[in-house]
């Protein structure tokens, strides 16, 4: 592939979005893209990771079709998506970084694009990393999710577009054959989640860790606690612009039954019924913080309050850290009681897999629409995906079946 320009950030973070807008753009047409764009992002305000997935898939776009096809995204028919698409599963190793870099940084009291930047970024898996492994150019794969998660934005993009009047027609749309950029695969979707002697050992450790040293990890047992038996994702525990949890979000109804609210992504609200155990890990957490056991409908005080200063906990990376802390501290005594495969899976764990945990193991005793409503699931489809999710105990059934009775 022949050198082509390597382009800098368009876009700034959700904060700074509107900043954004003075960067110098020669070209008329340009322009104008970059100037819909923007209105197009900043739509999508409400909710951080939706903005910055599309933050992410809109940048590409403008950056290819500026630079290596050399139109405006109005002009873009649909054999250039597919030309961007066939680009993006194989892009020039200039355009690949070996890290997430910031976008823009701090120079002499102005933010400027971080030349460090690229649009693509190759990874490797957190056990690789952990054995000493680095990312390397040649390891960058698209994968099929992430295909399949480009098409719906530009659609999403484009239908934007279309109601604005600035295209007359949606490229994307016109794409009938998706399937040839997208490996299909037979089998459902594998859910990750820990194992029932993984989450055995992580919340044993997380109350010996609570136990040994509560100033520090008490908050580490009722965040462990709260993402797995009520199935939050990271930013139902931290504070963001549109969801602030408190402590009066835990209420109780007529008939004596515990509630949470949370406000979970598309800014959508729900009701999570609270159960018996969550109920005495939200009294420990509240004891261990000076409160009454339970909260009063008055009670506006943080759910995770910072550990310096005052007010809630609004950084989903430090809720991650603490979690990966407790992963860390369980794959050790893993290993000290010799359950080495269980001990080098869990290095792939992420907090999501608490979330997958909990309605996995729910789903084996519940109600699926009771676990569906809980999870905040918009169809028992999406709830069916994980009642076979013990493939062992699938394979079990099957073991000793007969081909002649």
């Amino acid at each position: 592939m022949k050198s082509i320009k390597i382009p800098l950030a368009l876009f700034d973070d959700l904060k700074r979005i509107s900043e954004t807008n003075v960067i110098s753009i020669q070209n008329i047409h340009h322009k104008q893209d970059y100037i819909q764009a923007l209105a197009f992002l900043k739509s999508y305000k409400g909710s951080v990771g939706t903005f910055n997935s599309y933050r992410r898939e809109i940048e590409k776009l403008l950056h290819w079709s500026w630079i290596v096809a050399g139109k405006a995204i109005k002009e873009l028919r649909r054999e250039d998506i597919e030309s961007f698409i066939h680009f993006s599963q194989n892009p020039p190793k200039t355009w690949i970084g070996l890290k997430k870099a910031p976008r823009f940084i701090e120079t002499e009291g102005q933010r400027i694009p971080n030349p460090e930047w690229r649009p693509f970024v190759a990874t490797i898996s957190k056990a690789a990393h952990s054995k000493g492994e680095r990312p390397n150019l040649k390891d960058f794969q698209l994968s099929a999710g992430s295909v399949k998660g480009t098409f719906a934005i530009l659609s999403s993009f484009y239908n934007y577009l279309l109601q604005d009047e600035y295209v007359f027609m949606n490229p994307v749309a016109l794409i009938r054959q998706k399937s040839q950029f997208i490996r299909k695969d037979q089998s459902s979707p594998k859910i990750r989640r820990l194992s029932e002697l993984q989450w055995q050992y992580v919340i044993k450790t997380a109350e010996e860790m609570a136990d040994a040293n509560p100033e520090v990890h008490e908050r580490t047992l009722f965040i462990m606690s709260a993402l797995y038996a009520m199935y939050l994702r990271i930013s139902e525990l931290s504070a963001s612009k549109r969801w602030v949890p408190s402590m009066n979000h835990f209420h109780k109804d007529h008939d004596g039954n515990w509630w949470f609210t949370t406000v979970s992504k598309g800014n959508k609200q729900r009701e999570i019924a609270v159960s018996n155990a969550m109920l005495i890990a939200l009294k420990r957490w509240r004891q261990h913080l000076g409160f009454s056991p339970l909260p009063s409908v008055a009670d506006t005080s943080a759910l995770v309050p910072k550990t310096k200063g005052r007010g809630p906990v609004s950084s989903t990376n430090y809720v991650r850290q603490i979690v990966q802390n407790c992963f860390n501290q369980t794959i050790e005594v893993l290993k000290k009681d010799r359950f080495v495969e269980e001990a080098e899976s869990l290095i792939e764990a992420t907090v999501h897999w608490l979330r997958h945990t909990g309605i996995s193991d729910d789903v084996k005793v519940r109600p699926r629409e009771h676990v569906r409503d809980d999870a905040g699931h918009s169809s028992s489809a999406i709830t069916d995906k994980y009642i076979d999710i013990e493939l062992r105990e699938r394979h079990r059934s099957a073991k000793n079946k007969p081909i002649v009775n």
